[in-house]
């Protein structure tokens, strides 16, 4: 009778653990799908201003946007894409929020940089971008990069590059995931989605 207690709690604790892991590869990510929840975690302002993302989502339908961070070039041209694109999506009654594992105080240099007037966040723990289920390992490469930009918090995890648009109860209507890190929703592409919901 040890005998099975022993094996039912180690496969339980296995269990468990396969649900926290992050994956190795942003090819391993299992992102939230259409129809799910965005859970409502705490994430940090650029004025290091404690947010619940849940309380921004009911204000107003939502394009929420994970980034890698300030650092990473293709990101700031797709910020900087939204930005141009912010009158449209704006127009059509949506708001974007940018998360990235950046802490608040490179989130300030990340606006200033890409001309970015909607919200960025600071998601330093990492602790929505599990939860959406788009962390993965950072690579060995990155791991230095990721430290600094997110003051010594996130070591570990990088998001994989994506898009939600959610309506004002944190549903997911629709989701673009890009493992290649090198591709994006294009801006026009983003508006016709937003146009035809």
């Amino acid at each position: 009778m040890k005998k099975v207690f022993l094996i039912f709690l180690v496969a339980l604790s296995t269990v468990a653990n396969a649900q926290t892991a992050i994956p190795k590869s942003a090819n391993d990510i299992a992102p939230l799908l259409i129809g799910e929840k965005v859970p409502g975690i705490t994430l940090k302002t650029a004025e290091n201003t404690a947010v619940k993302i849940s309380d921004l989502l009911q204000k107003k339908k939502t394009v929420l946007v994970f980034y890698r961070g300030g650092w990473c070039p293709y990101c700031n041209l797709h910020l900087q894409a939204l930005a141009e694109a912010e009158k449209q999506i704006l127009d059509l009654g949506y708001q974007i929020i940018a998360i990235s594992p950046d802490s608040p105080e490179n989130l300030k240099i990340t606006e200033e940089k890409d001309k970015v007037k909607y919200t960025l966040l600071s998601d330093s723990k990492g602790e929505l971008i599990k939860a959406m289920g788009i962390a993965y390992e950072v690579p060995e490469n990155y791991k230095s990069v990721i430290n600094v930009h997110s003051k010594g918090i996130n070591t570990s995890l990088l998001p994989v590059p994506s898009v939600f648009i959610l309506n004002t109860e944190a549903d997911i209507l629709f989701e673009y995931i890009a493992p290649d890190f090198k591709h994006r929703i294009t801006t026009d592409l983003l508006v016709s989605v937003l146009k035809a919901l």
